[in-house]
């Protein structure tokens, strides 16, 4: 094989993996910021993942998938993976999807008397 289709194929590599990596990270503009609400409810399971981490909450009337902050900017901000608990309870302020019903974003967590600003 020829230089110039080697680097025709490394390149389309590279840019599929870029497009297929942007396309499953998802917008702001899916959230409503001018319907925010307040959540408290029990962690059913949580993530402390890439690229968002999340918890599902179970609230009075339905369970929640709850968008976190992704886990670097957790941590820093003092929100360690084992405060996500399942069985813990924490109060959630966000918006909510736009097309999902369940989903939330988080701009700040309480858990027990720690807030955290995650956005």
């Amino acid at each position: 094989m020829n230089m110039p289709v080697k680097r025709a194929l490394l390149l389309g590599a590279v840019l599929s993996t870029a497009i297929a990596t942007a396309s499953a990270h998802h917008g702001w503009s899916e959230y409503d910021a001018k319907q925010p609400k307040q959540l408290t409810g029990t962690i059913e399971e949580s993530g402390y993942q890439q690229p968002h981490g999340f918890v599902r909450l179970k609230t009075a009337d339905k369970t929640w998938v709850v968008v976190l902050a992704p886990p670097g900017r957790m941590e820093n901000r003092g929100l360690a993976k084992d405060m996500l608990a399942v069985g813990g309870e924490v109060t959630v302020y966000g918006y909510p999807n736009r097309s999902k019903p369940n989903e939330l974003r988080a701009e700040r967590i309480t858990v027990g008397d720690k807030v955290t600003e995650l956005r």
